[in-house]
């Protein structure tokens, strides 16, 4: 009874405050499906898919009213910059597709239009900056495409900025990486230090001119995996304005798992990215007995600790959901409420949850519109490639 009261308490809210998710994989999915081979027709997002962890029927269920859709690829894809404009057009397809469902967001204000409509909120964001190829012409040219969140690298180093899970090159970001920031800042692009190295996100706070994001990590004080936040960067989220979104990935967070897949890996960074991680899982678990589950319950603690730390103004919502193994009752986008319900147990108030379901990131995507508009009328578009910029 107890849990039905809350849960029931968690819809009401969502059904008045749009909750955005800051990531989701979807596009990849669809990319490398063996049947879809990235056709969105082909692989029909009305029907629900018991193999994935999003479709509309779950979104509709899970009362989700704005998504930030990643348009990844692994640092070792071929032709980078192609496939960055392959999972952009992707996105937009699927927006194209389903009208009737997705409006195409390409400013904060456009969530409430998407409200208003009985819509979903489609943003666009790049996962990872290797399809730049270390041009910054490129952003210009995602930005015109509709993309508003960039997240600067993945799994790997760049030339230009060292990843969480990958050997640091460039003591977190260099002046070509300053570069990439602050034409960003000027293009009113959200940057996102998700899979940043942790000097690498303190170097982006020092040179933003913006709010940043964290669209998909947790806390390194109760998971040690590196993508997680340490927690000097959360206390400085306060200054910069922008947030830390938690995420549901379960490596994340549970320790318990985090240590058994190192273990099980012989590595401690990040898993391979591959077309089917349920059988990747399954495949250590032959070999290494079951691995601990991550949970609903662990995930509220870290967004316990993440606003103690950041505070209540700087936490969101970035599911991260990849088709991959998800914690237990959250294993698919239909159980966000699921969440909101947990947390209504833990104390957190109406206004608190609103602010974690969208009203944070929202706020934090209006400056970061604003600071756009204000740097376009003060220089003109950055110019260069790496090797055009000093290497100290």
């Amino acid at each position: 009874m107890r849990q039905d009261k809350a849960l029931a308490q968690a819809r009401a809210l969502l059904e008045r405050i749009p909750l955005l998710d800051g990531h989701n994989d979807l596009p990849w999915v669809i990319r490398i499906d063996r049947e879809a081979r990235g056709d969105i027709a082909a692989y029909d997002l009305r029907r629900e898919h018991q193999s994935g962890d999003t479709d509309i029927p779950r979104l509709r269920e899970g009362l989700v009213g704005a998504q930030f859709w990643a348009a990844f690829q692994p640092t070792s894809a071929p032709h980078p910059a192609r496939t960055a404009l392959e999972q952009i057009d992707l996105i937009r397809r699927m927006e194209d597709l389903y009208p009737d469902v997705f409006l195409p967001a390409r400013r904060a204000g456009d969530v409430a239009k998407a409200r208003r409509a009985k819509k979903i909120a489609s943003f666009i964001a790049v996962e990872g900056g290797v399809g730049l190829e270390n041009s910054l012409s490129p952003l210009r040219i995602w930005q015109a495409a509709g993309a508003r969140l960039m997240t600067l690298c993945h799994n790997e180093s760049l030339d230009w900025v060292d990843s969480a899970t990958d050997k640091p090159r460039v003591g977190g970001l260099n002046a070509f990486g300053c570069a990439v920031v602050g034409e960003l800042n000027r293009l009113g692009m959200v940057v996102d230090c998700a899979h940043v190295s942790h000097d690498g996100q303190r170097r982006v706070l020092d040179v933003t001119a913006a709010p940043i994001v964290l669209s998909h990590s947790n806390a390194f004080a109760l998971c040690d995996h590196p993508r997680n936040a340490p927690d000097d960067v959360l206390r400085r989220l306060k200054d910069n304005g922008g947030l830390v979104m938690a995420t549901f990935v379960p490596g994340f967070i549970s320790q318990k798992l985090r240590d058994w897949l190192a273990h099980s890996r012989g590595r401690t960074g990040a898993a391979p990215v591959v077309a089917d991680p349920k059988a990747a899982l399954a495949a250590l678990e032959t070999q290494h007995g079951p691995a601990p589950r991550a949970t609903l319950e662990e995930l509220a603690d870290h967004i316990v600790y993440l606003v103690a730390t950041a505070g209540i103004d700087h936490v969101g919502i970035g599911s991260d959901f990849f088709g991959g193994a998800q914690p237990l009752g959250l294993e698919h986008v239909g159980r966000f409420p699921h969440l909101f319900a947990e947390l209504i147990h833990r104390g957190f108030s109406d206004g608190a949850l609103a602010k974690i379901a969208s009203r944070n990131f929202l706020r934090a995507m209006r400056e970061v519109e604003r600071v756009g508009e204000r740097l376009r009328k003060e220089k003109g578009p950055a110019l260069g490639r790496l090797e055009d910029y000093p290497a100290t």
